[in-house]
Order: C-alpha cells, then structure tokens, then sequence
C-alpha cells in the first residue's frame, strides 16, 4: 500500500500514491501544488493588470442634448494614447462626433448630426469600436 505517515506525507514530505495499474507507486511533491497556486495567480494578476489599461467609460453628462451640444464623457485612461475617437452608435450605425477636448478622466465631444433616440457611447480603441453601456439621448 501508500507509505503515508500520520502527516499526509511520505518520507521527505514527497506524496507516495500507489498506481492503479501493476501496484506501482506515483510521488507528487508539493512543489507541484505550489506551481498550480503560483500559475493560478500569475493567471489573474496578468488579466488585473490589463484590465486597468483598458479605457472605461462611466458616464456622460448631460445624459440628453440636441445636435451640437457640447457633452463631457467621464471614465479612466480616455487620454489620446488610447482612444483615438469617440462615436454615438444605434443598433444599425456609429456616427462619429468631434473631440472638442480630451484627457485621462474625460473626453468632450459635439453631438453629431444624428436622428432623437438614444445612443449607446461608443469608443475607438486601435482599430476596434468599444460600445460602452452608457447611453445618451439626442433630443429635436
């Protein structure tokens, strides 16, 4: 059978597992419990860390305006480094708006020439469209 002490652990704190197979036996140290823990957490920290790069968009204020309007889009790492434009989109088209000024913490835009209705705010990341769940209202 195992040679397992009172501890859980074999001779040298090595895990001796008796193999199904011709009663071999199979030895897990607990470095590899160790190598699991530290993958695991290399796993999260790396999303983590690049989750706090990726631009994220908090509100708008005001919530509603007319064509023209001058709104400010509120959130973290909106700079120029990463969000190179800013959008209305519905559920068929984007409409792009004129940055009127940007920063880190928030991005003023006009209110392109769109129909009323609500829009969701919609940022470029690269070459990719971030649509936000922020909305916007465009009123006659």
């Amino acid at each position: 059978m195992a040679n397992i002490s009172a501890s859980g652990s074999g001779p040298g704190g090595v895990y001796v597992f008796p193999n199904a197979r011709g009663g071999e036996k199979l030895q897990r140290s607990r470095y590899t419990g160790t190598r699991l823990v530290f993958l695991i957490a290399a796993i999260f920290l790396s999303s983590v860390l690049f989750a706090q790069n990726t631009p994220q968009v908090t509100g708008v204020d005001p919530a509603s305006g007319k064509v023209n309007d001058t709104v400010t889009v509120s959130g973290q790492n909106l700079g120029k480094e990463s969000v190179s434009a800013v959008y209305l989109s519905d559920d068929k088209s984007d409409f792009k708006a004129t940055v009127v000024e940007q920063s880190a913490e928030k991005i003023v835009l006009k209110v392109p020439q769109v129909k009323s209705g609500r829009y969701n705010i919609t940022i470029q990341v690269g070459d990719k469209l971030l649509i936000k769940p922020v909305r916007f209202s465009v009123e006659e």
